[in-house]
């Protein structure tokens, strides 16, 4: 009888695991899409005008958010298109990843609000180490 037991508790864990593994983090997927931000990032802070800043911040955001979230522009690149669904998304279940990557959706947010190319280059730097930091 213990046995049955044992196979039965095993087998509850295991259905009970299912909802939270397909709720994890893909934490991969995030990390990649956050090292491409991040490189976008840093497109915007070396821009010489504020269309291509703005530009850059914008794929930053694309990547941050995913075809699905708020803010992102379809007409823009999507330089993490197939790399999963969005870091934001992707980090769902990570607190400290996630916090970390609202904060650079909204630094890349203000420089995209920016109305001198100085304003989008500090903005454009603060998401750059917001996506960087560890």
């Amino acid at each position: 009888m213990s046995k049955h037991w044992m196979v039965g508790l095993g087998l509850a864990a295991c259905v009970l695991a299912l909802p939270g593994a397909a709720m994890a983090a893909d934490v991969g997927a995030a990390t990649k899409q956050a090292a491409t931000a991040s490189a976008h990032a840093g497109m915007a802070l070396g821009a010489a005008n504020l269309a291509t800043a703005e530009a850059h911040l914008q794929h930053v955001v694309n990547c941050l958010v995913g075809t699905a979230g708020t803010g992102f522009d379809a007409k823009a690149a999507n330089p993490c298109k197939g790399m999963g669904q969005g870091a934001i998304p992707d980090a769902k279940g990570d607190a400290a990843l996630t916090t970390r990557l609202e904060a650079a959706l909204a630094d890349a947010n203000a420089g995209l609000k920016a109305t001198t190319l100085e304003a989008a280059h500090a903005a454009a730097k603060k998401t750059m180490d917001a996506l960087q930091a560890k």
